[in-house]
């Protein structure tokens, strides 16, 4: 049996695991600021990962519709973030 790092036993352990999704959701919470800066992470209500679908929630209606137009880049710099495929699509709500 060959021998495992830490870090690649914890990531294959992952990738098998339901617990990667919740993992992946936490990610996107703690670099959202970051991604998107400091007013769309104030006034975000809600992030929530779902099979892939990235769920933005906010009551500002402009910020909405701004968002609605930077779905593909909002997923972008969110998948460059992490470093990996994560989200495939945007709904903003």
């Amino acid at each position: 049996m060959g021998e495992y790092s830490m870090q690649n036993a914890l990531k294959a352990f992952l990738d098998k695991s339901r617990l990667k999704f919740d993992i992946q959701a936490l990610q996107i919470e703690s670099v959202w600021e970051e991604v998107m800066g400091k007013t769309v992470s104030r006034y975000t209500e809600r992030l929530e990962l779902v099979r892939g679908t990235l769920f933005i929630t906010t009551t500002i209606a402009p910020l909405k519709q701004e968002l609605s137009y930077q779905k593909d880049l909002i997923a972008g710099r969110v998948n460059e973030k992490l470093g990996d495929f994560v989200v495939r699509e945007v709904v903003i709500r």
